[in-house]
């Protein structure tokens, strides 16, 4: 059963609709901002309980807590996350050149890319013994530089979060994120190659450092230690697959296998059994001190020389973090606050560096196992730290003949994820080829140059595909639906046809100073101008500009000068019989307009239709008024098309060309 609409009323104009249904003026539009501002500077107990339900999650979610339903869950995935943190937080203190003892003390989630620093401002001899002082000194030097990239990354997010600089996620796409993770994935396994083959080299920073450090793998295979290489294989035989099954029936397996820690413990064992380390010159992690490391600052006075590196890292961090967190809120339909998350990492690092621990963040491994074993609320995190707390004070000597190529096997498959994202690439080819090309563009710069520089190429490219999208917009000519208001582009509905004598078109795009020489020569083509008719026009223009200069036209009933009318018979007088008389341009799909669109209009006078309250101010300060009849602006195609109609039907003295 079809329904039928039929609607009578009078035409609308622009000018008349305010009139009629009303519209903020300017002076209370400055009285609500003034409210607003003031309202804003208030604080009432309401308005404190508000900011503290909003800064302090805690307090929202902790009353509403479903002891039965939730705090099993929560226990099972708070302990499975703690048990595989301990090999995976050693792991990543090797990505952060310092010992593995300080990846237990970041017990937060981490994040891979780029936090060489330490390394860089502070180079261990690759001849020196790992047991000596003076590797024990240099060893206390970069975890002081290390924690003052903490430190500062933890300062910058929350002055972020105080300026309100949450917003920047925005600009980070899907395809940026994917490609963005995939890469980095990359650095990571090449830099964990050197401990895999039981090599000692040097590592390298900046751009082309992935192809740097493969040249150097590549030239001293020769020297591979055959014992780490085979513990390397052994523990890759034994992740791989196992991972592979946590993976597949992680719907089945109440918890995921905790196949890390089982390896761990294994090689651990074997290790000391067999005195690996003194026989075959395997390297272990060595001594880790039990108990909580003292407080202390961090190395400060190195702050102007890591400053560079720590906004890219702190930027980094934020984009990994937040990207994350957009993904399982999308999934579980929850909404998150990016300031919030500034706020939270904020605290996490400037704490954190004064026990020296290196910056943090999230990571896709840690984050989909807490979430596939269960995990409810951040309650899960507090049986987390129980874990690693026990493991600090009781626990962590006993990992001293644990080789470091186990470590570094566990850093590499547990990227496994983030190497299956090119299985995104075909849908992503096929849904949008300029997205694809972010994706292409981001993953090549980040393997090819860095992860910090690579990432803001990405966004760099993803803008300007925006903006050149945003330069050639579509312009098109409208046709009416048969005996209906509707009208669509004659180009994809070969059943709307066009209004005799008017030509109708809509621009689907801003126009601003990018684009408005293409709007323009758009119009000009559909309109059928050439240029001699162009030149023709001006110079006709031109004299009657001079004339009326000459002689002050009055202003009657809110009309604005001759002029407008005169341009406008002249126009129509070169006009043959059956072309257009009239030219109305549809703006409701134009989202804004800056001051060279306006003076472009102005340039052309023409009649428009729907447009938005800002678009009105913007022209009307830009003196766009001062050369039209503001009785020729309309709230819809269809008043300005009738309101056309009903002017031919006139007396020919006073039916004038129209310009829409």
């Amino acid at each position: 059963m079809s329904a039928s609409v039929a609607v009578y009323r009078d035409i609308y104009t622009e000018d008349r609709f305010r009139q009629t249904y009303g519209t903020e003026d300017q002076s209370r539009g400055r009285e609500r901002l003034r409210d607003r501002l003031a309202q804003r500077c208030s604080c009432s107990q309401v308005d404190c309980l508000h900011l503290l339900k909003k800064r302090l999650p805690v307090c929202s979610w902790l009353p509403k807590y479903k002891l039965k339903k939730w705090l099993l869950g929560d226990i099972i995935a708070g302990l499975t996350v703690g048990i595989v943190h301990i090999p995976q937080g050693m792991a990543f203190a090797l990505l952060t050149s310092v010992a593995p003892v300080y990846g237990l003390y970041t017990f937060h989630k981490f994040v891979f890319p780029r936090i060489h620093v330490s390394q860089r401002l502070v180079p261990i001899p690759l001849a020196l013994n790992s047991s000596s002082p003076e590797a024990a000194e240099f060893e206390a030097q970069r975890i002081g530089v290390a924690s003052a990239v903490a430190f500062l990354s933890g300062i910058m997010m929350l002055c972020m979060c105080g300026l309100q600089l949450g917003f920047l996620s925005t600009y980070l796409s899907e395809p940026i994120v994917k490609a963005f993770t995939s890469a980095a994935a990359f650095h990571v396994t090449v830099s964990q190659l050197q401990s895999m083959l039981g090599l000692r080299l040097p590592r390298y920073a900046g751009a082309f450092s992935l192809f740097k450090t493969l040249a150097s793998v590549m030239e001293n295979v020769p020297h591979t230690n055959l014992a780490e290489l085979v513990i390397s294989l052994l523990c890759l035989a034994v992740l791989v697959p196992v991972k592979e099954v946590n993976s597949r029936f992680r719907e089945r397996l109440r918890t995921p296998i905790p196949v890390e820690i089982i390896t761990v413990i294994i090689a651990t064992g074997i290790t000391y059994a067999f005195s690996l380390d003194s026989k075959y010159d395997i390297q272990i992690v060595g001594h880790i001190p039990a108990g909580f490391p003292e407080p202390r600052l961090p190395a400060l006075e190195t702050v102007p020389e890591i400053a560079g590196d720590t906004v890219a890292i702190t930027l980094v961090a934020y984009a990994v973090s937040v990207s994350l967190a957009m993904i399982y809120a999308d999934k579980h339909r929850y909404s998150i606050d990016p300031n919030q998350e500034l706020l939270a990492h904020g605290i996490s690092n400037t704490v954190s560096s004064l026990f020296t621990c290196f910056p943090n963040s999230a990571t896709l491994a840690t984050t989909n196992i807490l979430e596939s074993a269960g995990a409810h609320t951040q309650l899960a995190g507090l049986f987390t730290s129980l874990v690693v707390l026990i493991v600090l004070l009781l626990i962590g000597p006993l990992f001293y003949f644990l080789p470091k190529a186990v470590l570094a096997c566990i850093n590499v498959t547990s990227l496994r994820q983030m190497f299956l994202l090119f299985q995104d690439l075909p849908d992503l080819w096929r849904i949008s080829k300029i997205d694809f090309m972010v994706w292409l563009v981001t993953w090549l710069s980040v393997v090819v140059l860095n992860v910090d520089l690579g990432l803001a190429i990405g966004v760099v490219f993803s803008m300007m595909t925006v903006i050149c999208r945003t330069q050639r917009a579509n312009c098109s000519v409208l046709g009416r639906a048969a005996n209906t208001e509707i009208y669509r582009s004659i180009n994809n509905h070969n059943k709307c046809y066009e209004v005799p004598g008017v030509k109708i078109l809509t621009y689907n795009g801003p126009i601003y100073y990018g684009n408005r020489s293409f709007f323009k020569a758009d119009m000009v083509q559909l309109l059928g101008l050439t240029p001699e008719r162009i030149r023709s026009r001006e110079k006709a223009l031109k004299a009657i500009e001079k004339r009326e200069r000459e002689a002050i036209s009055s202003v009657e009933q809110g009309v604005t000068d001759s002029s407008f009318s005169s341009k406008n018979d002249l126009f129509r007088s070169e006009m043959a019989e059956g072309e257009v008389e009239a030219v109305l341009i549809d703006c409701s799909s134009v989202i804004f307009v800056d001051v060279a669109g306006a003076r472009l209009f102005i340039q052309v006078g023409l009649y428009r239709s729907e447009y938005g309250y800002t678009w009105l101010t913007i022209l009307t300060s830009s003196g766009l008024m001062n050369y039209m009849n503001p009785q020729h602006i309309f709230v819809t195609v269809h008043d300005a098309v009738v309101y056309i109609q009903q002017q031919r039907e006139k007396p020919p003295e006073n039916n004038t060309m129209v310009w829409v």
